[in-house]
This record gives C-alpha cells, structure tokens and sequence, in this order.
C-alpha cells in the first residue's frame, strides 16, 4: 500500500479522463473522480480505467475538490485535473519519494501544451504546484475562480523533478472559450470585492499584459502559440474590465 488517493473532479472530460488515469496506473491505491453530471462519457470512461466514480452537481471548485478528498482512503491526497497527466520523470520521482515514506507536501513543475506546443516560456513554466498533501493538513478555498490550496503551516513543502504535463488549449478555440467562461467568472469577483477600474487602467492593461507576457517573459520564443498566448492574455484582461463595467452599469 502506497497511502496515496489519486483525486479528479471533472465535467465532459470524456476526451482528457483515459489519457490522466493511464499516467497514474501502479503509482496510487485509488483513483477518486467526482462528476459534475457530465453529459459526455467521461464517467464510463473513468469507471472503466478503474477509478471509483461520484456523480454530483457542480457547486465551485473549491468545494468540488474538498468533497471529492473526502471519499479518499490514503492518508495521502494525489490532486489532479483532468488535463493532466503524470510524466516519466515525474512518476520516478513520486515512486522514490513514496519507497523512501511520504513527509509533508510536495511540489512539482506544470508543463502546458498549447496546440501541440509545449510552452516553456511567457510566464508558463514552471508554473509549480502543490499536489500532493496529507488529506487532513490541507483544503482547497475561492469561490469564483482559481481555487488555492492552503496548507497547515507545520507542513514542509519538498519539491521533486519531473513535470505535470497540462493538456490545457489542444486548439485557439478551444482558449477562447475558456476565456469567455473565465472572464466572467473574474468579472463577477471584482464586482463582488467593489473593484472600480478606472479608464486608463482598462485601456493600457490589457497592453501591458502582451508586452510582459511576450516580450518580458520571452513569450516569442515559443514561436506561434507564443504569440497566440500573449494576444489572448491580453484579450482576457480587455474582456474582464468590460464585464465588470457592464455589471456596474447594470448594478447602478
């Protein structure tokens, strides 16, 4: 027994579930996924790569995640998205890790492919997350966007080498869409905390965010998708001030 739950909340992942379950045969006791009432064939999927499958109606993420650790058994939480999958590296490095007795949490790199590209630069990677915790040290918090995963501070954080392959944009369109559903979601934060955005503020943030992203964080160098990330970004940020506009024009 290795104590460690892999745990995934999904919703119509039905194209992402099989290659993430695959990355963490042999490495965890158990896989947790809790399905926001997909109406692809994400469960059966899951099911079928011998994942213990939960429907439940979609709250937020923060809520999603803490309830699915709930149904782990490992003193352990392994937390994944659906997008993801363990790479080579990494997996030997959780192995070794788990033979040598698990302390604390630990932390690793996220590589994203964008369109087929893996993205190194831009402010993209290592994007480093904490994503293996002891189940009762830790909790997922936010409501509206990203959730955070807070940890009790006795905690030390290990890192280990080895990437968090991050299947996120596989087209341009597929970012877009994101980023209509994510910039209301931020819109609506703002609003909530009272933000009041002024009108330079909307206008060069969005110009500020290309530049940084491209040029500053060495975007280019990840060629077109490079390019596509930073005037997407930049897009986001234009999107995100005009809704939280149009909600203050509407709450007036």
């Amino acid at each position: 027994m290795k104590g460690i739950s892999a745990v995934i909340i999904t919703r119509n992942e039905a194209h992402n579930i099989a290659r993430c379950l695959i990355s963490l045969q042999l490495l965890v006791d158990e896989v947790i996924v809790v399905d926001a009432e997909s109406t692809d064939d994400t469960a059966r999927i899951a099911a079928e790569h011998g994942a213990k499958v939960t429907v439940r109606a979609w709250t937020d993420y923060s809520d999603q995640k803490n309830f699915a650790n709930t149904l782990a058994h490992g003193k352990y939480i392994l937390s994944l998205d659906a997008d993801e999958a363990i790479s080579p590296e990494l997996r030997a490095a959780l192995m070794e890790a788990t033979k040598d007795g698990l302390t604390g949490a630990y932390r690793f790199a996220r590589l994203t492919n964008y369109c087929g590209t893996w993205v190194r630069h831009g402010g993209w990677y290592p994007d480093a997350k904490v994503r293996l915790f002891p189940k009762d040290k830790a909790r997922w918090q936010g409501e509206h966007v990203h959730e955070e995963l807070h940890l009790d501070p006795s905690l030390v954080v290990h890192e280990l080498p080895g990437d968090l392959l991050h299947y996120s944009y596989p087209t341009v369109a597929s970012h877009e869409q994101r980023i209509e559903r994510y910039s209301d979601l931020h819109a609506r934060k703002l609003y909530a905390d009272g933000k009041r955005p002024g009108l330079l503020k909307r206008t060069f943030s969005p110009v500020v965010k290309f530049i940084q992203g491209y040029l500053l964080r060495l975007g280019f160098l990840d060629g077109k998708a490079g390019y596509s990330i930073a005037r997407l970004s930049a897009r986001a940020v234009r999107l995100k001030y005009a809704k939280l506009q149009h909600l203050r024009e509407e709450g007036a």
